[in-house]
């Protein structure tokens, strides 16, 4: 499923933090720009389309750059386009992890239309 994927969001998350705070003071920004599901194509290509994980409000990439650019020119770390991808980024927060991993699975089983 996205195992890897999600692993690898985690490790460029946590160097763009630390990386950020090594250059601090130089006058280099480093941003990382985390869209969450995003109108591009890919969903149709991976045949993502059938699980419950597309359902709803899917972002156009016009207004994740726009976003992404402006937050990128305030000096922004983490830019997190959209209330959605936002609440569903801070979740984790809130749930124990067992229930966050099934929540996960269960959103991209793409049996359970």
């Amino acid at each position: 499923m996205m195992s890897v994927y999600y692993a690898t969001k985690a490790y460029v998350l946590s160097f763009t933090e630390a990386l950020e705070n090594e250059v601090s003071g130089t006058g280099v920004t480093v941003t990382a720009l985390c869209p969450g599901l995003t109108s591009t194509g890919f969903v149709d290509r991976s045949g993502m389309g059938a699980s419950k994980m597309v359902r709803g409000a899917i972002m156009e990439a016009g207004q994740v750059a726009e976003e992404g650019y402006r937050g990128f020119l305030r000096g922004k770390t983490l830019i997190m386009p959209g209330a959605r991808n936002r609440f569903i980024a801070f979740m984790p927060r809130l749930l124990p992890r067992k229930i966050m991993t099934r929540m996960i699975r269960s959103s991209q089983d793409r049996t359970n239309h």
